[in-house]
C-alpha cells in the first residue's frame, strides 16, 4: 500500500509523542513492503530534507504557520492538498482531532483516510475558549468525515463512543521494553544512575510540572528531580517553573532531550512521575514502564489503565498525595525494583510496537479492500 501519516512535525522526532509514534510505525511499515510517506513543518524538519528517504520512509516538508493556533491546522491542510494533486495514496493516516475537518480531501481521490483522535485536547488549559470550540468541533466531525477512527486508550474509545456516539478502533500506543547501559548524558548533566527521580513532559500547566516541583520539594532525600522537556509557546508558564527550581538545588531542567540520551535517563532513573491530567496514552509513561521503572502517576482513568496495577497511584492533582508516594517509593527500594519489573513486563506482553504496527496495517488493509 501507498500510505501517508500527517498532521505532525514530522521526522525524525523532536517534539513530542506522535513524532516519536511517527518515527516507530512508519519504518515499520517500510519495512514490511509499503511505500510510506511522512508530511514535516518547515520549522521542525530542514528543507533539505524533503524528498529524502529517513530509515526507508520518504520524507515531504512543507511550510506552516508557526503560531500556537494555527501551526497545526495550517500545515495538515497543505499536506492534505499535497496528498490530493501532487500525490495518490491509498491510505493517510491523520494524526489530532483537530485535523478532522481536513480529512475529507484526500478521500476526493478515493484514499481511505484514519484519524487518530489523540486525547480530550479541547480540557488542555492552554488553549482560549475559541480554541476549545474548535477542538470541540474536531471531535464532533471524526465522527463523519474520515472512514475510519482510532483511539489509544479505552477511556478515550469509551468517551467517543458516549459522547460523540461514534465508534472508534482500540490500538494502544507503543514502547520498547528494555534498558541501555550508556550513561553518557548523566555525566554531562553531572547525574549518578539511580540517584534522581525523572518526569518527561511538555511545560504545560495541564501536565503539572510545577506541581511535581512543589511535591518534590516537601521530600527529604538527597536524590535529584530532573524534568526533561520544555513548550514552544508557554514563556510564562516556564518562566514560573525556572522560578520554582531555582529554590531548590536538587531539581534540574535540562530542556528537550532525544535519542540516545532520552533513554539513557529512562534506563538509569530511581522512579519516573507521571502529572499529566489531559490526554490518551502518554508516549513517556509507556517509555519509562519499558525502562523498568517504578511509576508514580496522577490518578486520571488513563495513566490508570496504562499502568494496570504495575505503579503507585496519586488522588488526582492531590500534591499532598504525590509527596505521601514519593516519600513511599523513596523509603522502599523493594517495592520500586518489583514495580519496576512488573511495568516492563506489561510493555513488552501489552504494547509493542511491533504489535501496534501489526494492528495498524491490519486496519489499513480492511479499508483499501472494502
Amino acid at each position: 500500500m501507498r500510505i501517508a501519516l500527517m498532521g505532525i512535525r514530522g521526522i525524525p522526532a523532536r517534539y513530542g509523542g506522535f513524532e516519536t509514534f511517527a518515527e516507530e510505525l512508519a519504518p515499520r511499515l517500510a519495512s514490511r513492503g509499503h511505500d510510506v510517506t511522512v508530511y514535516g513543518r518547515s520549522n521542525n524538519v530542514p528543507r533539505r530534507r524533503n524528498g529524502t528517504l529517513y530509515k526507508g520512509v520518504r520524507l515531504v516538508v512543507l511550510p506552516t504557520v508557526p503560531l500556537k493556533y494555527f501551526d497545526t491546522v495550517a500545515h495538515t491542510y497543505l499536506s492534505a492538498l499535497h496528498a490530493v494533486f501532487r500525490n495518490r495514496y491509498d491510505v493517510v493516516l491523520m494524526m489530532n482531532a483537530a485535523n478532522a475537518p481536513f480529512a475529507w480531501l484526500p478521500r476526493l481521490r478515493g484514499t481511505r483516510v484514519v484519524l487518530n483522535v489523540d486525547g480530550i485536547e479541547r480540557l488542555r488549559r492552554k488553549w482560549n475558549r475559541l480554541g476549545q470550540m474548535y477542538y470541540g468541533m474536531g471531535e464532533r466531525l471524526a465522527r463523519w468525515v474520515p472512514d475510519a477512527i482510532v483511539s489509544d486508550a479505552r477511556v478515550i474509545q469509551e468517551y467517543f463512543l458516549r459522547v460523540h456516539r461514534a465508534s472508534s478502533v482500540f490500538i494502544a500506543y507503543g514502547a520498547e521494553a528494555g534498558r541501555v547501559e550508556s550513561s553518557r548524558v548523566l555525566d554531562t548533566l553531572g547525574l549518578r544512575p539511580r540517584d534522581y527521580l525523572l518526569y518527561v513532559t511538555r511545560f504545560e500547566p495541564e501536565n503539572n510540572p510545577d506541581r511535581v516541583i512543589e511535591a518534590f520539594a516537601r521530600v527529604r532525600t538527597d536524590k535529584r528531580l530532573v524534568i526533561v522537556g520544555d513548550a514552544p509557546y508557554s514563556s510564562a508558564y516556564k518562566a514560573r517553573l525556572a522560578v520554582l527550581a531555582a529554590r531548590d538545588a536538587r531539581v534540574l531542567l535540562p530542556g528537550f532531550i532525544y535519542g540516545e540520551g532520552y533513554r539513557e535517563l529512562q534506563s538509569h532513573a530511581y522512579c519516573y512521575v507521571q502529572a499529566t491530567e489531559v490526554g490518551g496514552t502518554h508516549p513517556a509513561l509507556l517509555e519509562a514502564m519499558g525502562a523498568g521503572n517504578c511509576v508514580i502517576a496522577n490518578g486520571t482513568p488513563e495513566n490508570i489503565e496504562v499502568l494496570g496495577g504495575c505503579g503507585l497511584i496519586y488522588r488526582k492533582n492531590d500534591t499532598d498525595d504525590m509527596t505521601r508516594q514519593l516519600t513511599r517509593a523513596l523509603e522502599d527500594p523493594a517495592l520500586v525494583s518489583e514495580l519496576g519489573r512488573r511495568a516492563m513486563e506489561r510493555v513488552r506482553l501489552e504494547y509493542s510496537w511491533d504489535e501496534v504496527t501489526r494492528k495498524y496495517e491490519a486496519l489499513f488493509k480492511r479499508l483499501v479492500d472494502a
